[in-house]
């Protein structure tokens, strides 16, 4: 049933760009092991074993302190709709922060999101799919404006102050670096 892979195939490319959402785990040696949803189209294939997502401002910046301590990551996609199947990339990535060179080369290749605070690089070294027939049918309604709303009301400035009250460390305290790589 499970299937390994040196690269993202054209067909898994094409599933990937048919998913509404998708779940990002790390983990430092020692740390709380954290698995994020992700949605909002901000993710991207670049190649058969690169690709890159948008992150937003969120309640916490695990996957970045993780990133900057342990490159390892794992993206997971599931099929909730049509013919079942669970893929993840194993990867190793790295934070894109504003101020770094990169930024700009990879922050156009998405539309413009009010929040954004990195891009995460991914070089993707195993390709895997499962059956994934566990997983129930759901049926996609729309996007959640609600993040966006709230980044838009924040502004910049207000983005830059919710940063220093919650995003500068992770849960086990260590730090993300938002500020210095942001500002």
């Amino acid at each position: 049933m499970s299937q390994k892979f040196a690269k993202i195939s054209a067909k898994l490319e094409q599933f990937i760009k048919q998913q509404h959402i998708f779940f990002v785990g790390t983990a430092t040696a020692d740390s709380k092991i954290n698995i994020s949803p992700k949605g909002m189209d901000s993710l991207r294939v670049i190649n058969k074993n690169r690709v890159v997502w948008l992150n937003v401002t969120g309640s916490g910046n695990e996957t970045s302190a993780h990133i900057q301590q342990n490159s390892r990551m794992t993206i997971m996609f599931t099929a909730f709709e049509g013919q079942p199947m669970i893929l993840r990339l194993y990867g190793t990535a790295q934070v894109i922060h504003k101020n770094d060179p990169q930024w700009q080369d990879l922050y156009c290749l998405f539309q413009p999101i009010s929040g954004a605070r990195q891009i995460f690089d991914v070089d993707i070294n195993l390709v895997q799919t499962s059956c994934g027939m566990a997983v129930p049918l759901y049926d996609f309604v729309e996007e959640r404006q609600q993040l966006t709303n709230w980044a838009i009301k924040k502004g910049a400035e207000g983005i830059q102050r919710y940063w220093q009250q919650n995003n500068q460390q992770s849960l086990d305290g260590e730090p993300t670096n938002i500020l210095d790589k942001n500002t």
